[in-house]
């Protein structure tokens, strides 16, 4: 520390200038800023996926499987969510409006986490047995929920990254403010 000091007092450096500097080295690397995209093709493939297996089966099936578990209105929460899971996850896809699209989405998967994955614990991989050479799993718990929550909130915080739809609209809305001199 004493050599420290003394390098900035030769310098004539002040303790902002030395900080700024310490704080310009803690910048994310060039690669990082790539770093949502895979982030955003796993949540919106992941997403995408789920909502089209309930629409390919019929929404009326999964009206069912929600009235069962005494969902209030289960067809249109039934809709509300195979809706939710297909427009947020092309939103997510091509990074458009990511944190307003996260909270539906993010509800969706509290409540699936809350009413279908919780009791059967943590773990998504639950190997029962195997037969015939192919491995038999129960039923996966709320861990993959979890890592979707994740996901969002990271793409949320840290935004949607390159080959977004937000950051061309920022880049262009940036480009068409009037420039002001102070």
């Amino acid at each position: 520390m004493n050599q420290l000091t003394q390098s900035l007092e030769r310098k004539g450096s002040s303790r902002l200038a030395f900080l700024s500097s310490r704080l310009a080295s803690l910048e994310r690397p060039s690669i990082a800023v790539w770093a949502p995209i895979p982030l955003r093709l796993i949540v919106g493939y992941g997403f995408m996926e789920h909502g089209y297996a309930k629409l390919s089966r019929g929404p009326e099936a999964f009206a069912a499987i929600l009235h069962a578990m005494n969902v209030p209105a289960p067809h249109l929460m039934a809709w509300r969510t195979i809706l939710t899971e297909l427009l947020g996850s092309l939103a997510v896809l091509l990074g458009a409006f990511v944190p307003l699209v996260s909270l539906p989405m993010a509800a969706v998967l509290f409540v699936a986490m809350l009413t279908v994955h919780l009791p059967y614990g943590f773990s998504s991989i639950k190997l029962l047995s195997v037969a015939s050479g192919r491995a038999q799993f129960g039923p996966p718990g709320y861990e993959l929920d979890l890592l979707y929550l994740a996901c969002l909130a990271a793409l949320v915080i840290g935004g949607s990254g390159p080959l977004s739809l937000n950051a061309d609209t920022w880049r262009r809305f940036k480009d068409s403010s009037p420039k002001t001199f102070a």
